[in-house]
């Protein structure tokens, strides 16, 4: 189960693992901040792009817009149609850091449409937010998000990684738990297989049904560690299935993950999930 954080965007892949975003969000400041100044000539009307965002940049950047697996820190704040405020990096007096493509889509996509040191308004459909289902308590079903966003600072990414070797025997066919876990050990290991009560380091990939790319530490280019016992049930029993240095696929079903509801936009309802995880380090 998911607890309400500190930042509703911030919805990661390992935010839904672990049922925070601790690990995705860093503390800036102490004091509660007002956002900067508009440019005199910024702009009234929204451009709307193809997929359906709005936007408006209210104050121009001088640095290179984002990409998509850049990590930026931001100051933002956000409401719904009604002009409820849901979120605020400003009232907190904490801006915050993540990697751009792991948040919505809007907010991957509307952050590369202006560069370091500007401000952007967003207007973000249901498709590019939280879908019909929403967020609750904080984001109904269908809602449009209303967003205004200061780029504070750029990281660019490092180099993507792949996956390591498997071994020349690897399984092909998949062995079922009683749980209904399914998982084959593509690269065998001698080392330590880590218990609940474990903190792990892992290289992942995850993937839906129709092999469509949820979440992987392979292409930010740097590994995830987190508590084995604070996962979905689907990795905490399938990553004690081997050992450090080891590599394990895993098919995990709905109800060992996040049940009927799903987690969206980022996983759908009654979702089976596939990943590749490479144990690096077990502490």
């Amino acid at each position: 189960m998911i607890r309400r954080s500190r930042s509703t965007v911030l919805l990661t892949l390992f935010a839904l693992l672990l049922g925070t975003d601790s690990l995705m969000l860093r503390a800036a400041d102490k004091k509660a901040v007002e956002p900067g100044v508009v440019d005199k000539g910024a702009p009234a009307d929204f451009t709307t792009t193809k997929s359906g965002l709005k936007y408006r940049v209210r104050r121009k950047g001088e640095g290179k817009p984002p990409t998509a697996r850049d990590t930026v820190s931001v100051h933002y704040k956000g409401w719904l149609d009604n002009g409820k405020e849901f979120d605020s990096s400003y009232a907190r007096g904490e801006s915050i850091e993540f990697p751009l493509n792991g948040v919505i889509a809007g907010w991957t996509e509307g952050m590369q449409l202006v560069g370091k040191g500007g401000m952007i308004e967003l207007e973000i459909p249901y498709a590019l937010g939280y879908g019909e289902r929403g967020a609750p308590p904080d984001i109904p079903g269908k809602a449009t998000l209303h967003f205004l966003v200061e780029l504070l600072s750029v990281k660019a990414a490092p180099k993507p990684l792949e996956p390591g070797a498997t071994d020349k025997d690897a399984p092909k066919e998949f062995s079922t738990t009683k749980s209904g876990l399914k998982y084959r050990i593509l690269r065998k290991s001698d080392g330590v297989k880590p218990k609940t009560s474990n903190t792990v380091t892992v290289h992942y990939r995850g993937t839906l049904d129709d092999g469509s790319q949820f979440d992987s530490s392979y292409e930010r280019g740097e590994p995830t560690s987190f508590p084995l016992g604070r996962v979905i049930p689907g990795w905490t029993e399938g990553m004690q299935l081997v050992g450090k240095g080891g590599m394990v696929e895993l098919e995990i079903p709905f109800n060992l993950a996040y049940g009927e509801e799903g987690r969206p936009p980022v996983i759908p309802p009654k979702a089976t999930l596939h990943f590749i995880v490479e144990l690096i380090e077990v502490k």
